[in-house]
């Protein structure tokens, strides 16, 4: 496996993006898979050495962040040799299908045991792992039950007292779109309006600094990913350990429609010159070995119901309900979404 470049910084990464390149194979016959992806986790090169084992199908892989990535396939057009694309987050997947880049794929593997909900019904993308977002608390200032849903977060007894990372993070806006489609527009603007009342701070930083922020009593209530409090749950740094033991986690929605879920996901690009490999990879990361590298390796669900895990920190969270409203919903509400945001004031 061949990694042409690590992460690249946002202000430089159009240019950066410019001057690399990926080598085409050498011959039609070889077999190789170019690999655009965003995710920038190293318990995937486990993943991807796994899949070359048993395929023996070499990755040639650049990483880049998700905007990058994604113009510069657009700009490389019918001259890409990118054969999949990779990201997080179905705004990010729903941004690139709006593209136009990603080529229609039927899969009897990928259809059986990826749930509907989790990929796009005309073979677009599909999503391989998924993510929930939680509420986490300080355990000494909020009793369990004292909050039970996302609605909750913009009750006036919050005010001063939540810590949430910007709007304009595709993670929140996603989070938004969820509540678009299923209170609607005008009661998602009323929400909105109720989260910028109750915060204690200005939106900054990421979900483990929301999460830091609760402990240390900063604010009493925070949103955040679950694979960020699992990292912590794992972590043997000593104040990491701190912070766990002042978080509470409660699972969103549970009477309603479930807790919001959203996905790590990709499909084949519509110019791929080895459309064959990418058929293969994509139907590997459906396979067991690869659902159990998404959780064991980075505390992520497995999207494929019978496949079994083992991990402490995901099963220290408990059992939930997830929402299942295809998650393709979630990416059309993202406008909307961010027009919301910007008429709350949500930074």
């Amino acid at each position: 496996m061949t990694v042409f470049r690590r992460l690249l910084p946002r202000a430089t990464a159009l240019a950066a993006l410019a001057v690399l390149t990926l080598p085409l194979a050498a011959h039609a016959q070889e077999k190789v898979l170019n690999l655009y992806t965003a995710r920038h986790y190293q318990t995937d090169e486990a993943l991807y050495a796994n899949f070359t084992k048993q395929t023996g199908i070499k990755i040639n892989r650049i990483e880049g962040q998700e905007d990058p990535l994604l113009e510069r396939i657009k700009s490389e057009g019918a001259n890409s040799p990118a054969d999949v694309f990779i990201t997080v987050d179905i705004g990010r997947l729903w941004r690139a299908q709006q593209a136009g880049v990603f080529a229609p794929l039927k899969s009897s593997v990928l259809e059986s045991r990826i749930p509907a909900n989790y990929r796009d019904p005309n073979g677009d993308w599909f999503g391989f792992s998924a993510r929930a977002r939680v509420i986490a608390y300080n355990k000494a200032a909020v009793k369990p039950g004292d909050i039970k849903t996302y609605e909750d977060l913009a009750d006036p007894r919050w005010k001063g007292k939540l810590c949430i990372r910007s709007s304009g993070h595709v993670y929140n806006l996603s989070l938004m779109s969820s509540l678009i489609a299923h209170d609607g527009e005008a009661k998602t603007e009323q929400w909105t309006r109720g989260v910028v009342a109750n915060l204690a701070r200005a939106p900054k930083g990421g979900d483990t600094d929301q999460l830091k922020a609760v402990a240390a009593g900063e604010c009493d209530i925070a949103v955040a990913n679950t694979y960020y409090i699992a990292r912590i749950l794992k972590s043997a740094k000593p104040e990491d350990k701190a912070v766990a033991e002042k978080l509470g986690v409660l699972w969103p929605n549970q009477a309603s429609q479930g807790v919001h879920m959203n996905i790590s996901g990709g499909g084949m690009l519509k110019h791929a010159p080895n459309k064959a490999s990418a058929r293969a990879f994509l139907e590997y990361l459906a396979s067991n070995d690869a659902q159990r590298y998404f959780a064991d390796g980075n505390n992520e669900w497995p999207v494929v119901e019978s496949v079994k895990i083992s991990n402490p920190a995901l099963e220290a969270l408990g059992s939930f309900k997830a929402d299942k409203i295809n998650v393709a919903e979630l990416g059309k509400h993202q406008p909307q979404a961010q027009k919301l945001a910007d008429k709350a004031g949500y930074k």
